[in-house]
């Protein structure tokens, strides 16, 4: 049976699961295709993640450059991490904490910057970005494994856009960030407030690791 597209539903009729970590799980779901076929779809369940773009009173912003294993080299990237601070963590509060222990700042003033997927080829894995505004220090936080050796750099908003543009910032989560802001800046555009509806905030890890 054939149908028009963009009209078709994409059942799951079968799912394994083939690994679960502590960060992720990878599971392998079987998904009725148009035209009567199935095909395998590998999916990596991941924590859902927030960033933020921590901007001073003189339009600095507060990056962060940390050693990433994966790629073997350091990255300068935004305070940022996982959605793991418990049941009760709401997505801003996470970032507050984030901000607090990777940066040591808090803000008064806070808005969501952007929402992303980061790669739903193959993960469900998602962040939303946040501005942070009307900033303030806090005492150093005690900090253990790659965090034990990040740097916190204070970079105007036109640097960062060149540093995205010349391929120095790669981080892809701090590209959107910093070209999103800057987007917003010169548009004028509003931005959400930080109960917005996040509609990718990914559930199914978490839900794993729950059960």
């Amino acid at each position: 049976m054939t149908s028009t597209p963009g009209s078709h539903e994409f059942s799951v009729s079968s799912s394994e699961t083939i690994y679960t970590g502590a960060i992720l799980a990878l599971r392998v779901d079987e998904v009725d295709m148009p035209g009567g076929r199935t095909a395998q779809r590998e999916v990596v369940e991941h924590h859902g993640a927030v960033a933020v773009v921590a901007r001073d009173d003189q339009g600095r912003i507060a990056m962060i450059r940390q050693y990433r294993h994966p790629v073997g080299r350091r990255l300068l990237e935004l305070p940022a991490g996982l959605l793991d601070g418990g049941p009760g963590e709401q997505p801003r509060q996470a970032a507050e904490r984030e901000l607090a222990e990777e940066a040591d700042l808090a803000a008064d003033r806070w808005s969501v910057l952007v929402d992303l997927v980061v790669s739903p080829g193959f993960t469900d894995e998602a962040l939303r970005v946040y501005l942070a505004e009307g900033l303030h220090e806090l005492p150093a936080a005690e900090r253990e494994h790659e965090e034990a050796d990040l740097v916190v750099e204070w970079v105007s908003l036109a640097d960062a856009v060149a540093l995205t543009l010349s391929g120095e910032i790669v981080n892809a989560t701090a590209a959107a960030g910093v070209l999103a802001l800057a987007a917003a800046d010169a548009t004028g555009s509003s931005l959400r407030a930080t109960d917005a509806p996040w509609v990718d905030e990914p559930t199914a890890f978490v839900a794993r690791r729950r059960s």
